[in-house]
């Protein structure tokens, strides 16, 4: 039987995922009911870590990452949190088998963020997989209920499309990680004279990752390959409207999909999955 503190613990999260990502959101309400809250859940504990890095400047912020962090590993190992979001995370972590192979690298990729402010090839990489890769991961693990071997299968398509998904973001962000937070993730590019040139082989990377991520989406379990294609088309979406764009104007603004256009995605998915289009 399901406790009432369990019930809230998810609920927190829920919350939390919806009013931070509407579109992220609409893709959860597509997943098996079953699925729904266990993908909140892990939203829930990543956003709270990337809150402490990215708008918590008037607090300790390492102190406070390595707290959040040291109780989420000590909450798993004893079974219980007294902090609902870690309690929901706690419980889906134990039940699809998400381990520290796939937690320890996410938290370092936030303290990387407390830090490092220009990144290389390689540091670039690394914090895409901690960042990124590896909650696709975690989503994974739940969309395949432990079956390990298709978990093994779809494992590197499972990182394609979060590390194109954080790409899209750093795009979208830039404005604000360059200006505010003082951070350059692409390396080797220059955000204060983007080119045209620049920008069109960051595009390109990521066009790659989505063409390789749609071979995986293909081979999900029912329950939650719809999910994953509305926010799948929601991204590509992002990234075609970055494309249009010039390259000054990139810098300018936050990029947004209104709401109208993702209802008319929402209804293409529909449309293209009906028809056996993907």
């Amino acid at each position: 039987m399901i406790s009432l503190f369990e019930k809230i613990s998810y609920k927190n999260s829920e919350v939390i995922t919806k009013a931070y990502s509407t579109s992220f959101s609409i893709g959860i309400l597509f997943l098996n009911k079953e699925l729904r809250k266990h993908i909140y859940a892990i939203y829930g504990l990543v956003r709270i870590a990337d809150e402490i890095v990215d708008t918590m400047h008037n607090i300790e912020q390492r102190t406070y990452l390595e707290k959040f962090r040291e109780q989420t590993f000590e909450d798993i190992k004893n079974g219980f949190s007294t902090n609902p979001v870690v309690n929901a995370f706690r419980i889906t972590a134990q039940k699809f088998n998400i381990g520290e192979d796939l937690i320890e690298p996410f938290f370092d990729s936030m303290f990387m963020d407390l830090y490092k402010r220009k990144y290389n090839e390689i540091e670039y990489r690394n914090y895409i997989y901690g960042s990124a890769e590896v909650v696709g991961l975690m989503c994974l693990k739940v969309f395949v209920n432990g079956d390990e071997s298709l978990y093994k299968e779809l494992k590197p398509y499972a990182q394609a499309l979060g590390s194109a998904f954080q790409k899209v973001n750093f795009l979208r962000d830039v404005k604000n990680d360059f200006e505010v937070l003082n951070r350059t993730y692409f390396p080797d590019v220059d955000f204060a004279n983007l080119t045209e040139n620049d920008r069109a082989k960051i595009i390109e990377d990521i066009e790659k990752d989505f063409q390789t991520a749609l071979i995986g989406i293909r081979k999900l379990p029912k329950s939650s390959k719809l999910g994953v294609l509305v926010a799948y088309e929601y991204y590509r979406k992002l990234l075609e409207k970055i494309r249009k764009l010039p390259a000054e104007e990139v810098l300018k603004k936050r990029i947004r999909i209104n709401n109208f256009i993702k209802f008319i995605l929402l209804f293409k998915v529909i449309l293209k999955k009906f028809f056996n289009k993907y």
